[in-house]
C-alpha cells in the first residue's frame, strides 16, 4: 500500500520556536476542533487506533505549555481545578464546552470522548474526574445508571474495608456480641477484657493457625510498614500529598487504605513498592472533584479506578512472570523493536555501539507509567491520551516511550553510554504537545518524522 504524503505543516517553523512561558491553565494539544483534524487525518498514515484524533491542520497554531520544575506544583490559590490562578484561554473554554457537551448527553458517545481525551481533556472543574472514570469503566456510558452503579460500588468497598481492616481486636468484640455476651462482664472493673474461656485458639493472638486473624495480622505487618513509608514519601513537594495538614493526613490515609485492601485482595502480587505512585493521580483527580458527593468518595471511586487501571499491568509486578511474554522483559522487548522499527540507525546507536540495555531506563518508564519522567501535573495530560486508548494504556504507554527516544535522538546519537544513561535516567523537561503528536505520528515514514524531531529537539 502506498502511504500518503505527509502534509506540509510537519515542516512548519513553530516547531522550531521554544514555547513560551504560559500557565498550566494553557493546557496542552491546544488543536482545531475535532471535524477540521478529522479532514487533515486523511492525509497521512497513523495507526487506527489513533484516527480519532490527527495532528492539527497547517493552518492551525498550537501554543505550548509552560515548562514547570518536577513535582513542584501546589493546589493552593486561584481558581482552577488544580489551584491556578490564571484564568483559561479562549480555546479553554473552546474545548471544555466540547467535553461538557458530550459528558450531557443521556449516553456518552465513547469513541467521541476517547477522541477529545486523546487531544489532552481541559483542566476545567471535575471534567479529568469524570471522564477518567468513563474511560476506565467505572461509569457506564448511561447516565441514568450512574447512581445506581455508584451506590453499588461504594458499598461494596465499605465492605471490602470493614472486613479486611478491621483490627482482630474489634472482630473478636464482634464474634462475642454476636453470640450473645452483649452484658458479658458488665458490672465486673475488668468489663473490657474476655475470660479465658471465651478466647479461642483461632483468636489467641499467640496463635500460629492458619485460620488466626491475629497470625494474618501479624504478617501484613510488613506489608501496612512498606505501604506507609512509600506514601509518606509520595510528591513530598506538593501539600495535597505531604504535610502536616489534617488534610494532607486524610489523604495520606486514604490512599493507604486502598493500597493495603488491593494487596490484601491480590495475595499474588500483594503491594509492590512504586503502586502509591500509580494511585497518586487518580486519587488526586478524584479528591479535586468540586461536586462535593464525589469528592468524598473519592477513595472508594480511586479503589476501583487503580484496580482496573493494573489490572493491564499487574503481571509487570509479579516477579515470577518477568521472562514470560506477559512480564515486563516482554514489554521491554516490544519497546526495543517498536525504536528499531522507526528509527533503525537511533536503535543500533543506543543497544550495538554504546551497550545501552533498554532495561536500565524504560523499566521504571513502563512500571510507573511515566509519573516520575514529567511533572506531576504533565503526567496527569498524559495520562489523558493512555486511558483513551480502547484497547488499555500499554500501547500507548509504549508509542509515548518511542516517542520520547526519538524527541532527543539527536542527543543520543552524539552521546556514549554514561552521557545517554544520564539523559534517559533523568529526562529532561519538554513539550508534552510534542510528544503526543510524535506518538501520533509513529506510522509516518521515519525520514518525515526524524526532520521533524530536529526541528524540536531543542532539549
Amino acid at each position: 500500500m502506498v502511504r500518503k504524503k505527509v502534509p506540509e505543516w510537519l515542516n512548519s517553523t513553530m516547531w522550531s520556536t521554544p514555547p513560551p512561558p504560559s500557565s498550566y491553565d494553557d493546557g496542552l494539544l491546544r488543536h482545531s476542533p475535532v471535524t477540521k483534524m478529522k479532514e487533515e487525518a486523511e492525509s497521512i498514515s497513523v495507526a487506527p487506533r489513533l484516527n480519532s484524533a490527527p495532528p492539527p491542520s497547517s493552518n492551525t497554531s498550537v501554543p505550548s505549555p509552560s515548562h514547570r520544575p518536577r513535582n513542584g506544583n501546589s493546589i493552593s490559590g486561584g481558581s482552577g481545578e488544580y489551584g491556578h490562578s490564571v484564568g483559561p484561554s479562549a480555546e479553554d473554554f473552546s474545548r471544555q464546552a466540547h467535553v461538557s457537551a458530550e459528558l450531557s448527553k443521556k449516553v456518552i458517545n465513547m469513541k467521541e470522548l476517547r477522541s477529545l481525551a486523546l487531544q489532552s481533556l481541559p483542566d476545567s472543574p471535575g471534567i479529568r474526574s469524570t471522564v477518567w472514570k468513563l474511560l476506565l469503566g467505572y461509569l457506564p456510558p448511561e447516565r441514568s445508571l450512574w447512581s445506581t452503579e455508584l451506590k453499588q460500588k461504594r458499598s461494596q468497598y465499605k465492605h471490602y474495608k470493614d472486613e479486611l481492616l478491621t483490627s482482630p481486636s474489634e472482630i473478636t468484640w464482634k464474634m462475642v456480641r454476636s453470640k450473645g455476651f452483649d452484658n458479658y462482664d458488665l458490672k465486673s472493673e475488668s468489663r473490657c477484657m474476655l475470660a479465658r474461656s471465651r478466647i479461642t485458639d483461632e483468636d489467641h493472638p499467640l496463635s500460629l493457625g492458619k485460620a488466626s486473624i491475629w497470625n494474618t495480622y501479624f504478617q501484613d505487618t510488613e506489608t501496612i510498614e512498606q505501604i506507609d513509608r512509600d506514601v509518606k514519601r509520595t510528591h513530598p513537594d506538593i501539600p495535597f500529598f505531604s504535610g502536616e495538614s489534617s488534610f494532607a493526613r486524610s489523604n495520606q490515609e486514604s490512599m493507604k487504605n486502598i493500597l493495603l485492601v488491593f494487596a490484601k485482595l491480590n495475595q499474588g502480587i500483594r503491594y509492590v513498592q512504586g503502586m502509591n505512585e500509580i494511585l497518586a493521580p487518580i486519587f488526586y483527580v478524584f479528591r479535586n472533584d468540586p461536586d462535593e458527593d464525589s469528592s468524598s468518595h473519592a477513595e472508594a471511586d480511586a479503589f476501583f479506578c487503580f484496580v482496573e487501571l493494573l489490572s493491564g499491568f499487574r503481571d509487570f509486578y509479579c516477579q515470577q512472570l518477568d521472562n514470560s511474554v506477559v512480564g515486563i522483559r516482554s514489554a521491554i522487548t516490544r519497546l526495543s523493536q517498536l525504536v528499531r522499527k522507526h528509527d533503525e540507525e537511533l536503535w543500533r546507536h543506543l543497544e550495538i555501539t554504546t551497550k545501552v540495555n533498554p532495561q536500565f531506563y524504560a523499566f521504571r518508564w513502563i512500571t510507573l507509567l511515566l509519573t516520575q519522567e514529567f511533572s506531576f501535573f504533565d503526567s496527569l495530560h498524559i495520562w489523558d491520551a493512555l486511558l483513551s486508548d480502547p484497547e488499555g494504556p500499554l500501547e500507548s504507554l509504549l508509542g509515548i516511550c518511542c516517542a520520547m527516544l526519538v524527541l532527543v535522538r539527536r542527543r543520543l546519537i552524539a552521546g556514549d553510554f554514561t552521557s545517554n544513561m544520564k539523559l534517559l535516567q533523568h529526562y529532561p523537561t519538554t513539550n508534552i504537545s510534542h510528544l503526543l503528536i510524535i506518538l501520533l505520528l509513529q506510522n509516518v515514514h521515519m525520514p518525515k518524522l526524524r526532520a521533524l524531531t530536529t526541528c524540536t529537539s531543542t532539549l
